[in-house]
């Protein structure tokens, strides 16, 4: 008989028996596992999707209004400009003295600072409410995102 290290002989040795269906129940059980994280993973995964695309059907849809606002403000403001500018060659084609073609271009040209001046703080207004309608839901959107990652 051979001893080993310890002084014991081989024989006295137990070795632990494999027992296939723990075994084959643990593989399972991990399996099962792996599936139903993989399935949480695939909803959660929908749901950003969908959520996005609602995000950007949105963000579009602003755009697509703001877009038209722009539009209708940007025309207003060049129709106004175009009636200031025949008035004002009428006013000059009437005028009867070099001394009131001056007097008419200078308030003439007064105006039309003090007119651009204030539509482009009209313009400016309404850009910065574009940008702010159109990037809030994108913003909304994100920052629910890192909620939901700071959470998980």
């Amino acid at each position: 008989m051979s001893k080993t290290k310890t002084g014991e002989t081989i024989e006295n040795v137990e070795f632990p028996t494999f027992d296939a269906s723990k075994t084959t129940d643990q593989i399972r059980a991990f399996a099962e596992k792996g599936v139903e994280q993989s399935k949480e993973a695939y909803t959660k995964l929908k749901t950003g999707a969908e959520e996005t695309q609602k995000v950007l059907e949105s963000t579009f849809e602003t755009a697509k209004t703001v877009s038209s606002d722009l539009s209708l403000k940007t025309i207003a403001a060049l129709r106004a400009n175009a009636e200031a500018g025949f008035s004002h060659l009428e006013a000059l084609i009437g005028a009867k003295s070099l001394s009131e073609v001056v007097e008419l271009q200078t308030a003439f040209l007064r105006k039309r600072v003090e007119t651009t001046v204030e539509q482009a703080k009209e313009f400016q207004a309404v850009a910065s409410k574009a940008a702010e309608d159109v990037s809030k839901p994108v913003k909304t959107a994100f920052e629910k995102a890192l909620k939901d990652i700071k959470a998980a």
